[in-house]
């Protein structure tokens, strides 16, 4: 626990877990999608669903997806921004099973066509955990670099051609997740990194046709 658990994050209120934490939601997604958003489908559940239009928590997520910060006091304009902006909103209630409370089901098309669905959770504070990338099971945070690579086949050597990838560009591994469809099936390798993801790195992996889907997202 750091002092931001207790305090809370510098932010524009009301709330730390359906304000700032949705704000935090969005700003991640936006990262992960690795382009700008033209068409947001933004399902509520739980408490962001029942509570969300008092606390702001539509008008947050859709700040952050503009790449609008938690203490930005443009938050509470920020659909009308996104019109300005060209990006197409949805919003409406889901049910996400065995979820927390407040969370969140964001389905999102870019200016170049790339797409990213994400499911993530507002765990007060203003912090945040994804649980979903593209349907396929995940657990992180958004605090580190982190790099995501799916694969199209869950087969031997995978993890390696990307580990051995990192190591070439000097690049340490904080922490490593896998998980699959099936056995064979398609796999997602999720890796929080001590260092930047360089541009290089995407494009080598991006080219190897096993990994058809290549996401990163680095720390401010």
């Amino acid at each position: 626990m750091n002092l931001f658990d207790i305090i809370g994050p510098v932010m524009i209120g009301p709330s730390s877990s359906h304000t700032a934490g949705a704000v935090r939601i969005g700003l991640v997604a936006r990262k992960l999608l690795c382009e700008r958003p033209v068409k947001a489908e933004i399902g509520l559940h739980g408490s962001f669903a029942m509570t969300g239009a008092g606390h702001g928590t539509d008008r947050a997520i859709v700040a952050g997806l503009l790449g609008i910060q938690q203490d930005d006091a443009r938050i509470p304009q920020s659909l009308e921004l996104a019109k300005k902006a060209g990006l197409e909103i949805e919003i409406h209630a889901v049910h996400i099973p065995n979820a927390h409370p407040n969370s969140t089901r964001l389905k999102l098309t870019g200016e170049h066509g790339r797409k990213l669905e994400m499911t993530a959770s507002s765990l007060g504070g203003g912090r945040i955990l994804v649980s979903s990338i593209d349907g396929i099971t995940a657990n992180f945070s958004g605090n580190e670099n982190t790099l995501i690579v799916h694969a199209n086949h869950d087969r031997p050597g995978c993890v390696a051609m990307v580990t051995s990838l990192l190591g070439q560009h000097d690049i340490n591994i904080a922490n490593m997740q896998l998980y699959r469809h099936s056995k064979g099936g398609n796999a997602v390798m999720i890796l929080e990194c001590d260092n930047k993801i360089p541009q290089d790195l995407i494009d080598q992996l991006s080219k190897i046709e096993r990994f058809p889907k290549v996401t990163y997202l680095n720390k401010e």
